[in-house]
């Protein structure tokens, strides 16, 4: 990270609560005085303790993976390798490429970066009607929800527009459009959007229904906080069927779902993706704007922003967003930071390939990750891949920083029956990733008496992940067992490494 992008911890913690003054902090955040690394948590009290170090090959084949288990340990101190077995593999990190992601996007924008979304005119106010176009324009905020638009909507109205003589349009191009994140992935994957300049609700209709008759009653909105408007460029029929599940077309501005009856029950939710954000985001405005009075006509795609600035919303500053993408693992705000990091530095991304060739570039120069071979910013792409080696290098690195780990959460060590452990000694932050018949972890731990250790694992069944069919791509059979002992594994590894350096 160039000196100028290193964030000290004083000025990181500043952003974060100055950016959400309702989000809740650890309680670790509050004094900058301390070392930028979390402290280590005492022994007394009755707090558990550290059981002898199991051998790693009894830890290995108690998980039961099969496949390919990758990992690396280092002591940050003295930048020793402590332990390691296909350290120098590229294995799929799934999601903790978000790590290096937040790192390439606050060195590419800045910590102060905000995404803005505006409305702009290309003619002025007359006696209520705006003569001439209204342009949406998004900025790439990958965060950007129902009620952030339902602002703009009143703050429109309370510049005095009624109507519009001129066209509605979207601009959509501060971004280059992406179809989807990963091909391998379920058509009805919510979590594998479509990525542009303007990106709604994470790109995702909520779809509901309920038993009514003999048949379903179903709705599709953009529903948020406190705003629930009926979508209606995407469209749901319940088909009497029992497989596929899910089918999808965009015909003339829609999107248009089919769903298997025999898979509904009696009632349920769940969001789906939408595939034209634009038309998707300028039919929820239309909306929103009518209940504030303004009608509109429909909106069109192609826009450009210019000409005069009636509205704007700005999104919380990017440490924020970043410590979020991390806590919950969106995929589409990793996409679209890392696309719009690649786009500040001028390269220009065609594609999500193109913008992670541009970080592994980066982070080739700035963390020494030789090995990096991202092929997306989310890690949704399981033909992606890392060595552990670098990897945990990255996280040694970027910890002495000091910028990382107070962005990484809390990883909580459980028992045997999942749960948290109380007043477990050791202290981690890290980032998870998981796909079907992957399983990824990199962090940082602090074992008692202060050390502080840098690790990566990744545990990986890929042929078993190529030969699942299409129909349990979404939940394959075995894969919840399978994730719960690679989870399991990463503990005891965890706990192993630590038990040697107390």
């Amino acid at each position: 990270m160039t000196p100028d992008r290193i964030l000290s911890r004083r000025t990181l913690l500043q952003l974060i609560a100055g950016g959400a003054a309702t989000a809740a902090l650890p309680a670790c955040a509050q004094a900058p005085s301390r070392s930028p690394r979390p402290a280590a948590r005492p022994l007394a009290g009755g707090a558990a303790r550290l059981a002898p170090a199991a051998p790693v090959n009894d830890i290995i084949t108690r998980a039961r993976l099969g496949g390919t288990v990758g990992y690396a340990v280092i002591d940050m101190q003295t930048g020793r390798m402590i332990e390691s077995a296909a350290e120098t593999r590229a294995l799929p990190p799934a999601s903790v490429t978000k790590a290096v992601t937040a790192l390439y996007a606050l060195d590419a924008l800045g910590p102060a970066h905000r995404f803005r979304t505006r409305l702009t005119s290309t003619g002025s106010i007359s006696g209520g009607v705006l003569q001439g176009d209204l342009v949406l324009a998004g900025g790439g905020d990958p965060v950007l929800d129902t009620d952030a638009l339902a602002g703009l909507a009143a703050a429109l109205r309370a510049r005095g527009v009624q109507r519009v003589s001129g066209r509605f349009l979207v601009d959509d191009s501060a971004l280059p459009a992406i179809a989807r994140i990963a091909n391998d992935q379920p058509v009805q994957a919510g979590y594998n959007a479509t990525i542009s300049g303007l990106n709604l609700n994470f790109n995702r209709v909520h779809f509901s229904w309920r038993r009514s008759g003999g048949g379903y009653a179903v709705a599709m909105d953009a529903r948020s906080a406190r705003l629930q408007p009926v979508v209606g460029m995407a469209e749901m029929q319940v088909i009497n069927r029992r497989s596929p599940v899910y089918t999808f077309a965009s015909d003339g501005g829609r999107d248009r779902w089919t769903v298997a009856q025999a898979a509904l029950g009696n009632s349920g939710a769940r969001w789906l993706p939408v595939r034209q954000p634009g038309l998707y985001a300028a039919d929820v405005f239309r909306t929103l704007a009518a209940g504030q009075g303004v009608t509109l006509p429909a909106g069109q795609t192609g826009g450009r922003a210019g000409g005069t600035v009636l509205a704007e919303h700005q999104s919380d500053p990017l440490p924020l967003l970043i410590r979020d993408m991390l806590r919950f693992s969106t995929n589409i705000t990793a996409e679209a930071l890392g696309l719009a990091a690649s786009t500040a530095l001028g390269v220009g991304p065609r594609s999500l390939a193109h913008s992670a060739q541009a970080m592994n570039q980066w982070a080739r120069q700035r963390y020494g990750l030789t090995t990096a071979g991202f092929t997306d910013h989310s890690g949704l792409g399981a033909d992606a891949g890392v060595s552990m080696a670098d990897l945990a290098r990255f996280f040694a690195r970027s910890g002495a920083e000091g910028t990382l780990p107070e962005l990484l959460r809390d990883h909580e060590m459980r028992d045997a029956n999942g749960n948290a452990i109380r007043n477990h000694p050791l202290t981690v932050r890290a980032k998870t990733g998981t796909l079907n018949f992957v399983s990824a972890l990199g962090g940082v731990v602090e074992v008692p008496g202060g050390r502080q250790l840098a690790f990566a694992i990744s545990a990986s069944d890929l042929p078993r992940r190529a030969g699942l069919p299409d129909d349990q791509r979404e939940r394959p059979e075995g894969g919840v067992a399978w994730t719960r002992r690679a989870r399991r594994m990463q503990q005891e590894l965890i706990e192993r490494w630590a038990a040697l350096q107390s």
